[in-house]
């Protein structure tokens, strides 16, 4: 990572909206506040990553069995991987030795060894693990030992030892479980419950879960992006068309801001003040001021738009 006085000083980065529709990303201007370009990608992509390290922003492209690693300063495409077996949903470790991909197609988790000097085929496949049904989301904790899955169709929660490559326990949870948000501190996990309005919150810290609350969001609870403060947690209502802000101490909403049109995916901007959210049913990326909760202004881009990033982003 570029040390924060270098980050400062080397101009605002450009921010990337995957449209899994149009199989595209498109590079927004953060100044003024329109697409520059779009890349292609391979078919329906769903979402983005950036990794750890922050030298590139990694879209899985699901049906198109791809990764594509772009830079996150130049826009340009680093490379294509190919044999990734229906990648929907991907996380690295922190310590980027793993990478975990969901295969939310085919019912399956794999885990795959990070091997950068491998130039032709850096990921190595080490273990593939059945995740019936619907595999969704992946969280990986801060010290890279263990991933925890959404199981989107059978109403589960799956987590899966890094170490032995094999599950530590599946449980029953709400209705279409989808994103899945860890604390800092590795204890609570809260899981967006996109068939209901809640957040779940679970303990993991011992053997076995233990729920601790269910939060009332708004209907379609679907993906997280915390706020950088290290105490509040913003949750995309799909249906409800809002966006809750919770307290992770408290375990409460505080907040509620619009999300327009079929809010999915967000990223806060380093200011801590700006608040991006994928619009997917108006094919625009919404700018949200957090502080006010107003609606700045909306962007157009492709089809179905569904990740964000950017470099200049708060922390997470």
């Amino acid at each position: 990572m570029l040390p924060t006085a270098a980050r400062a000083t080397a101009g605002p980065r450009p921010i990337f909206v995957l449209n899994s529709l149009d199989a595209t990303v498109s590079v927004i201007d953060p100044v003024r506040f329109s697409e520059i370009k779009r890349i292609p990608t391979g078919k329906e992509p769903h979402h983005l990553y950036l990794t750890p390290d922050e030298k590139s922003l990694v879209v899985a492209n699901a049906l198109g069995n791809s990764l594509t690693f772009i830079d996150p300063v130049t826009a340009e495409v680093q490379r294509v991987l190919s044999d990734i077996i229906d990648p929907y949903h991907l996380r690295f470790s922190p310590d980027m030795k793993w990478f975990v991909t969901a295969a939310n197609r085919l019912d399956h988790v794999d885990l795959y060894h990070w091997q950068p000097k491998d130039a032709a085929q850096p990921l190595k496949l080490v273990k593939r693990i059945a995740a019936p049904k619907t595999p969704s989301h992946l969280y990986i904790d801060s010290r890279s030992t263990v991933v925890y899955v959404s199981l989107q169709d059978s109403d589960e929660l799956l987590a899966i030892d890094l170490a032995t490559q094999a599950p530590r326990w599946k449980i029953p949870v709400g209705k279409m479980p989808a994103d899945v948000f860890l604390s800092r501190d590795d204890k609570r996990l809260f899981v967006g419950l996109t068939g209901d309005r809640f957040v779940e919150v679970y303990d993991v810290s011992g053997a076995a879960p233990k729920l601790l609350q269910r939060i009332a969001t708004g209907m379609g609870a679907h993906a997280f992006r915390a706020r950088g403060d290290g105490r509040h947690l913003f949750v995309s209502n799909r249906v409800a068309n809002t966006i809750s802000m919770l307290d992770i101490q408290a375990m409460t909403v505080v907040a509620e801001l619009p999300g327009p049109s079929g809010p999915d995916c967000m990223e806060v901007l380093a200011d801590g003040k700006t608040l991006l959210v994928s619009s997917r049913w108006a094919r625009k990326l919404s700018f949200i001021d957090i502080d006010s909760r107003k609606l700045l202004r909306q962007v157009p881009v492709g089809k179905s738009p569904h990740g964000v990033w950017t470099l200049d982003h708060a922390p997470r």
